[in-house]
């Protein structure tokens, strides 16, 4: 029997579709198997974080991400209360276990943007800090290669750091009242001339106000130094209010360091928006880990603002934001307590750093961070009693202090 025209046309049409419908399904499969963007190790990579350990060890939480793989990174949570800390991280935890461990910047964003209404609060951002150092510290060891070439590579041999023979950070010995005596100027001042003769004419000074010296005083201060006495004045006033160190910065002449207290690109930006500040220190455990200390670097860098990291940290926190550093391109010096134990219990974080006679630190070797961690140490480090203590400083009439 002769089919009608019609009829063959809707046959034609039909099986041109779904021969049209097969070529299309065998070009999106072979499209598929090439694209370069499903083979990355986020898709086709079986690792997976398995769960996590925690240790207190005043002033410390130490952290282990441990994965499938049997491979484990450290990190160090810091700068807070660490019982609340410790219940933090158990909440956090839920969010990022069975998640890929090399997804470093997603799951900074996935914890930080978890809960619309805590994000940005510092115990929320130190905990993240932790973790994301130990997401780092895993990633190198995965690869076997030093965080700083995960990070682009080293643009530095060595890091510049206080205190050594040539440079010194001076105290502010105490608290000052909203304007100072005589007597107040000249004992931050002999403070700093003795300094200055410790380190030579060819050495750095720093002086630390801590926030601790009121913005008057510290104008009455920086009136009886010469601009190059010290190499910066640090935290010269309480974070939070702007208008404060565009005062400051207007009346003196000496450059203003601060960001110990300041969390993320978002905390830091409006001292570069409203040009008050001239050197950046964020500290990589406060902050938001490695991750965050590249970004603010490459936004200070676009300010032409240097960073002198504020590190009060064991040697694993030293050595993240050592490996941070080591990969940013406006850097100064570089805070450094190797052997205050107040900070490194002995023998938890073993790494061999030396001082050269210049002063300077080599980049860490070994992988990932670079890092030793004595578990055994930790365990033992944190049976001791965790007491943690809250400050109480007082100006001379009983009234509550800065520090």
């Amino acid at each position: 029997m002769i089919q009608s025209s019609d009829s063959s046309r809707r046959e034609f049409l039909s099986l041109s579709g779904a021969a049209a419908a097969g070529l299309a399904m065998t070009e999106d499969a072979f499209s598929a198997e090439r694209n370069p963007g499903n083979s990355v190790a986020d898709r086709s990579s079986s690792i997976r974080i398995t769960g996590y350990k925690a240790w207190r060890v005043y002033p410390v939480l130490y952290v282990r991400i441990d994965t499938n793989h049997g491979v484990s990174g450290w990190g160090e949570i810091k700068g807070t209360d660490t019982r609340v800390a410790l219940t933090l991280l158990a909440s956090l935890a839920e969010i990022f276990t069975g998640e890929n461990p090399t997804r470093i910047e997603y799951l900074w964003q996935k914890l930080y943007r978890a809960h619309r209404d805590i994000r940005g609060g510092p115990f929320m951002v130190h905990v993240i800090s932790g973790i994301d150092i130990a997401l780092w510290d895993l990633a190198g060891k995965l690869w076997g290669v030093p965080v700083y070439r995960l990070l682009g590579g080293p643009v530095r041999d060595r890091i510049r750091v206080y205190h050594t023979p040539k440079a010194v950070k001076v105290p502010p010995h105490g608290v000052y009242e909203q304007a100072g005596t005589p007597a107040d100027i000249q004992r931050m001042v002999t403070a700093i001339e003795k300094a200055r003769e410790k380190v030579g004419p060819d050495g750095a000074v720093m002086f630390d106000a801590h926030s601790a010296v009121p913005p008057a005083t510290l104008i009455q201060l920086a009136g009886a130094l010469k601009p190059y006495d010290v190499m910066f004045i640090e935290e010269p006033a309480v974070p939070g209010n702007i208008e404060v160190f565009k005062r400051l910065k207007a009346a003196i002449n000496i450059p203003l360091a601060t960001g110990e207290r300041d969390r993320t690109i978002w905390g830091m930006i409006p001292y570069l928006t409203e040009r008050c500040i001239d050197i950046l220190q964020p500290d990589c455990c406060h902050t938001g880990g490695i991750s965050q200390m590249r970004k603010i670097a490459a936004l200070a860098e676009t300010f032409m603002v240097p960073l002198a990291p504020h590190c009060t940290a064991s040697n694993l926190g030293i050595s993240a934001s050592i490996h941070a550093t080591a990969a940013t391109a406006l850097f100064l010096i570089h805070e450094f307590y190797p052997n205050n134990f107040g900070f490194n219990p002995k023998g938890i974080a073993v790494i061999d750093w030396k001082v050269d006679k210049d002063g300077y630190v080599a980049l860490p070797e070994g992988v990932g961070l670079g890092v030793e961690m004595d578990e055994r140490v930790v365990a033992e480090e944190a049976k001791k009693p965790q007491k943690y203590k809250w400050p109480d400083v007082k100006m001379k009439d009983g009234s509550v202090a800065d520090y």
